[in-house]
């Protein structure tokens, strides 16, 4: 996995699966990091070849739920995000899939609750020890590459410190989200203090934070010296932001990620809330589409919604 120069699609939760990494793929993002898996869960997944789908899961067992798809595809470039306070349990869930991935990513800036409260995403940012231990045990044991992904700290200087110490662990590349943990989306990112890492580091800096458009990521490039550019709600509001050939219709781009649901058995309540948010973010919930969204129960039901009826009957009639 190469990190220079490279447009990337951020770890988002119930988003990042399959259809979706494989969508920001088709419109050029080179790296797509998948939605953030608690290693609790993963260790307790078995990895199955489903040859229905020419695709590899990893299922629960005794839920059977799948926890992680993916597919030969995409195996140069998707990233596996691990949520973790341990390391002996972020090692053992890293080697269940680290051969049928590009790089393993630990979460050290989400700042939800549910993350925070058992010790993991930004929960880990005041525990530096913590933070060397799971990526020196990593690196140590794998050969796939190793990354994280931060937020700010409450100083710029608090932020390089911290940097330059998960730097020392050996890890590939550092994603830095621009914001701090109580900061908002509505809150400009501080991208001056990412180039502070930037100037300090020299492993490749993954720059995250406000990169809304294609001509973001160039200014996001010049503003702060960072060789690659993460992107996350610009790529939910059209995911074709990676295309330097320009924007696809959001439409569009809207249904070419449900032919992908279709193509992949996606998981209903996955695919309903990543078009949701899309709909979002372009409109509002409460227009006649939304409220159809939210209706709908089945696959079956989106595919008439968005006139893919036949794309469906087709990929079903074929399995």
């Amino acid at each position: 996995m190469e990190y220079d120069n490279k447009l990337v699609l951020a770890p988002m939760v119930r988003v990042g699966t399959l259809p979706f990494r494989l969508l920001a793929a088709q419109y050029g993002a080179d790296i797509t990091y998948g939605e953030e898996i608690i290693d609790h869960r993963l260790v307790k997944c078995e990895r199955r070849i489903n040859e229905l789908l020419g695709s590899t899961d990893f299922v629960e067992k005794g839920t059977e739920s799948v926890v992680f798809r993916t597919c030969s595809q995409e195996k140069n470039r998707v990233v596996c995000q691990l949520g973790t306070s341990d390391a002996v349990r972020a090692l053992t869930a890293a080697q269940l899939v680290c051969k049928d991935v590009a790089a393993v990513d630990i979460n050290m800036g989400c700042p939800k609750s549910f993350s925070i409260s058992g010790g993991m995403g930004a929960a880990l940012l005041k525990k530096p020890e913590l933070i060397q231990d799971i990526l020196t045990t990593l690196r140590r044991n794998l050969d796939t590459p190793v990354t994280c992904k931060i937020r700010l700290l409450q100083s710029s200087n608090d932020t390089v410190e911290l940097a330059r110490r998960i730097e020392k662990t050996g890890v590939s590349a550092l994603a830095v989200h621009g914001r701090k943990v109580p900061d908002r989306p509505r809150d400009p990112a501080k991208w001056s203090e990412i180039a502070d890492v930037v100037a300090a580091l020299s492993i490749p800096v993954i720059a995250n934070g406000d990169v809304l458009e294609y001509a973001d990521i160039q200014r996001i490039k010049a503003a702060t010296g960072a060789s690659s550019v993460m992107i996350a709600r610009g790529a939910l509001l059209n995911a074709s932001i990676f295309s330097p050939e320009g924007k696809v219709s959001y439409e569009d781009v809207k249904r070419e990620y449900l032919r992908k649901c279709i193509l992949w058995d996606n998981d209903i309540k996955s695919t309903k809330h990543t078009i949701k948010e899309m709909i979002i973010r372009n409109s509002c919930l409460e227009l006649p589409e939304g409220k159809a969204v939210n209706r709908s129960e089945s696959m079956a039901d989106l595919a008439q919604l968005y006139g893919e009826e036949e794309y469906y009957k087709f990929i079903n009639q074929t399995r």
